[in-house]
């Protein structure tokens, strides 16, 4: 695991995530204490990314489990292969008659059937998904469970077993520990809230838009071939948006996409046609681009009374 909250920030930034000291210290905890961490904030802030990069930073897989309404434990803990089971029971015909011979009636073939129930219902028949991957993998994994907040109440309190014991429960077969205890990392985005039985298994963190300092210095990292000055413009006008009433607030991957795509178009510094023609990169609803175009208009042109006024204190100067 980490050494210490530096060496937290130290491997994650060598995997181009830029994590504060209070992102760096819960992640140090948790690791430390052996607990799930739930991670909230608004959708494009990086939070499945942390998941990502912490696998690669401590070298482990990386087990996902994206969540979504009607997600039920078949599909997230195992299913079984009924037509592998259905094959064996073919193959061993014969078999089954040699078990079956010598029994009167049909309660009796029943029973006879029944105490064979181990052959058939036996991990060998059991396709394992996400979470019982996770929890019988004989290597350490981080066990991303993604979007909590879409999965169903009931799910929600399935997960608790795992997320306290880290153990998980086949009917068929019993209780399943751990092997090595897996890094959990939940997301949500809060579209609901989450149950305090799952909030205090977990360390909570938060993790909302950075400042304009810190989203500068991450431009930097993901998009090296972007100049400052348009590196500057750019987060300027996010930074902007942001504090609008939009449907979709532009996220971190936003803005670098964004800056990608003006990069790539040779683009030195921002102009209002420009920005309308590439809008839709940030804003991603019909009704949020009208509000943006009003709102960049006005910054834009604030920018240019700016540039005016150091054009002339500029002359005075010289003058």
């Amino acid at each position: 695991m980490f050494a210490s909250i530096d060496d937290v920030i130290a491997r994650l930034a060598e995997q181009g995530y830029i994590a504060s000291r209070r992102i760096a210290t819960v992640i140090y905890l948790a690791s430390e204490l052996k607990k799930p961490l739930l991670v909230e904030g608004p959708a494009g802030v990086g939070k499945t990314d942390l998941a990502r990069v912490l696998a690669l930073a401590l070298g482990h897989e990386l087990i996902r489990l994206q969540c979504y309404e009607g997600l039920d434990e078949s599909k997230a803990l195992y299913e079984w292969e009924y037509a592998k089971q259905l094959l064996y029971t073919q193959i061993l015909k014969d078999k089954i008659g040699e078990v079956l011979g010598g029994t009167q009636g049909l309660k009796a073939a029943v029973e006879r059937i029944a105490s064979q129930d181990e052959v058939f219902f036996s991990e060998r028949f059991i396709l394992p998904r996400p979470l019982l991957r996770a929890i019988t993998s004989e290597h350490p994994v981080v066990l991303l469970l993604d979007e909590i907040d879409k999965a169903d109440a009931e799910f929600e309190a399935f997960l608790l077993e795992l997320l306290s014991d880290f153990q998980v429960t086949v009917p068929e077969l019993g209780t399943f520990k751990a092997r090595t205890i897996p890094l959990v990392v939940l997301t949500s985005n809060n579209a609901r809230e989450m149950s305090d039985a799952l909030k205090r298994r977990c360390l909570h963190l938060y993790i909302d838009f950075p400042d304009r300092a810190r989203e500068l210095e991450i431009l930097k990292i993901k998009a090296p071939e972007a100049s400052e000055k348009l590196a500057a413009e750019v987060v300027s006008v996010v930074q902007s948006l942001r504090r609008l009433d939009l449907k979709k607030t532009p996220g971190i991957s936003e803005t670098i996409d964004w800056i990608k795509a003006l990069t790539l178009l040779n683009v030195q510094s921002l102009d209002e046609e420009l920005v309308g023609e590439t809008l839709d990169a940030i804003v991603k609803y019909e009704g949020d681009i009208r509000k943006a175009q009003e709102e960049l208009r006005e910054h834009l042109r604030q920018v240019r009374a700016r540039r005016g006024s150091a054009t002339a204190s500029d002359r005075d100067l010289l003058n």
